[in-house]
């Protein structure tokens, strides 16, 4: 396995090893003792799977309290993989690191907590899978505008295709700051 440690603290993108012939291809997409090798020590208790159509953007969201790590990867399609630090006292607070991932090149991206999480759908259908280190709890769920222009993420879609919820999100500046991270 491959390990991409990014500019921001905690990001990794991981590159699972794949084996192929003929008949198609393994991998290996989850190991306790590996990923613990590579400094992912989330203790996953729950998996997501969502099916999207192009031009769909989910996010940019976070728990708090109940942070949720997350490993992502995408297992049709391609999406623009997004995260957020909002750790208050991290040198690198509101800066955001994208990744791609695909069906094609496997790519997992670990977010862990700290960060908000959003994605934007590039190909014609994805299915993106989360395995998450804590409970989805609606509670504790909070939603940053996924064009807030303090961020600048250049997304790679104009007028996506968004929920209410996050259609109608607040900019960052406009959360409580006891609501981001220590």
């Amino acid at each position: 396995m491959n390990i991409i440690r990014c500019e921001l603290d905690g990001l990794l993108i991981l590159e699972p090893k794949v084996f192929g012939d003929p008949r198609g291809f393994f991998l290996e997409s989850w190991n306790r003792r590996r990923y613990h090798d590579a400094g992912i020590e989330a203790d996953f208790v729950q998996d997501n799977l969502s099916f999207s159509r192009r031009g769909t953007l989910r996010g940019l969201h976070f728990q708090n309290p109940a942070p949720q790590a997350k490993l992502v990867s995408v297992l049709q399609g391609e999406v623009s993989d997004v995260a957020v630090d909002l750790r208050r006292s991290s040198p690198t607070f509101s800066r955001w690191h994208a990744v791609t991932l695909s069906g094609e090149n496997k790519r997992q991206f670990f977010v862990p907590p700290g960060f908000a999480h959003g994605f934007v759908v590039l190909s014609e259908t994805a299915l993106f899978h989360y395995k998450c280190a804590d409970y989805y709890s609606p509670k504790d769920e909070l939603t940053i505008r996924w064009d807030d222009p303090d961020l600048g993420i250049p997304w790679p879609v104009k007028e996506p295709v968004l929920s209410e919820k996050d259609a109608k999100a607040p900019l960052l500046r406009e959360l409580p700051r006891e609501r981001l991270f220590a």
